[in-house]
């Protein structure tokens, strides 16, 4: 019997294709192909730098084997393997039965260390379709609009309408796709997708016809941010995807949506509350927003969520750099909120979403943390529960 080691491997189910980890990692061990994207054990040191940057946390897997699964083996997963179990066979096959159980244990134990938690969608959402066009045979949409969103300057985000024409794309809120920008880099290899939030509802930007919306920001030399940003009407654009299968809403119309987010995290936000006002627009009291911006003229979407009522959404705008106003961020607006967001922690209905750079996490975690000791609980084990409940959502980047 082979002496059992630890493998790094990506959940297939989870993974949205965005290979951030592929260009995060500092050894190549990270590779991909149109259908899957995997790590090489032969390459793979479990520096865990690939780790902080997934989106998703499906990068965060791992399995202890007798023989490593090759690249080819995990390109052709469409699910990850069940843990093997270690048996003991014939004395000749172990050195010693208790040795190879202490040190499976010890690997399963460094290997999960950390994990988190796998992200799960909620029970009722509707299943989504995945994968539909890969890097090897994109969809090519057309562009019927760019619109700018932002009054400061140094804030150019910009609401792109993509129009998919004849051809099916079949897209739910929350999910992204992925937009490769021409030309090549500078190994001279073709540029990767970008990964981009939808932020118009199943139905459509326009109901009930095929296209879709991002929200976009103009990075500076962002390769692809400025491609999308500079897009005219009647362009042609090669889209991978739709990617994401947990990050979804949930579909019974008495669930309560938390949803908190900064700059264009605001993309999931916009597409859930849109769903809802086509489908259920005399709900009341099922949405709460915290939209974090350094100034009202930076915040995307400032003028149009105004508009949206108030019995069908809170809205909590929260400006960092508003002149003549103190510095203040989302989780300082969820700690003025305590009683209210404990009240929501408390029902088995409340759904968090959290969207937007990763930065924010810090500071959301513990504001939940405290108010959750209000409650005499545990920030930890509720956040927990409510994950593996399909109920606790998180997105950064």
């Amino acid at each position: 019997m082979n002496a059992p080691v630890k493998q790094h491997l990506i959940d297939p189910e989870i993974c949205i294709r965005c290979y951030t980890c592929e260009m995060t990692c500092p050894i190549e061990a990270i590779t991909h192909n149109d259908d899957n994207v995997v790590v090489d054990f032969e390459k793979c040191n479990f520096c865990m730098d690939c780790i902080p940057v997934c989106p998703t946390g499906s990068i965060d897997e791992w399995r202890v084997v007798e023989t490593p699964f090759t690249v080819e083996q995990q390109f052709e997963f469409m699910e990850l393997p069940e843990q093997q179990e270690f048996e003991s066979g014939s004395s000749e096959a172990s050195t010693g039965l208790e040795a190879l159980d202490d040190e499976v244990a010890k690997l399963l134990a460094e290997a999960h260390a950390g994990a988190g938690g796998k992200a799960r969608a909620p029970a009722s959402a509707t299943k989504a379709s995945i994968n539909l066009y890969t890097i090897g045979k994109p969809a090519e949409l057309t562009v019927q609009g760019n619109y700018k969103l932002t009054k400061d300057e140094g804030h150019d985000v910009r609401h792109i309408i993509l129009d998919a024409g004849q051809l099916p794309f079949p897209v739910l809120e929350g999910q992204s796709v992925g937009i490769i920008p021409p030309g090549t880099d500078e190994k001279g290899n073709p540029h990767l997708p970008r990964l981009y939030s939808i932020s118009s509802p199943r139905d459509g930007e326009r109901p009930n016809y095929n296209n879709f919306s991002l929200t976009v920001k103009r990075e500076d030399k962002g390769v692809c941010s400025n491609y999308v940003c500079d897009l005219k009407a009647g362009d042609k654009v090669q889209v991978t995807g739709p990617f994401g299968s947990t990050f979804l809403m949930p579909n019974d119309d008495d669930s309560r949506l938390l949803m908190i987010c900064t700059g264009t995290g605001s993309a999931p936000m916009r597409a859930f509350t849109m769903h809802r006002q086509r489908t259920s627009p005399n709900s009341k009291n099922t949405m709460t927003l915290l939209f974090g911006a350094r100034t009202p003229g930076a915040l995307p979407y400032f003028g149009p969520l105004k508009k949206v009522p108030e019995t069908l959404l809170d809205k909590h705008l929260v400006f960092s750099r508003e002149e003549g106003q103190p510095k203040r961020h989302v989780q300082d607006e969820l700690r003025a909120m305590e009683d209210q967001i404990a009240e929501m922690l408390a029902d088995p209905k409340t759904h968090i979403y959290i969207c937007g750079l990763r930065a924010m996490e810090e500071g959301v975690e513990a504001a939940f943390t405290s108010i959750a000791e209000t409650m005499g609980e545990q920030w930890a084990s509720m956040r927990d529960v409510m994950r593996e409940e399909g109920r606790y959502h998180v997105e950064t980047y």
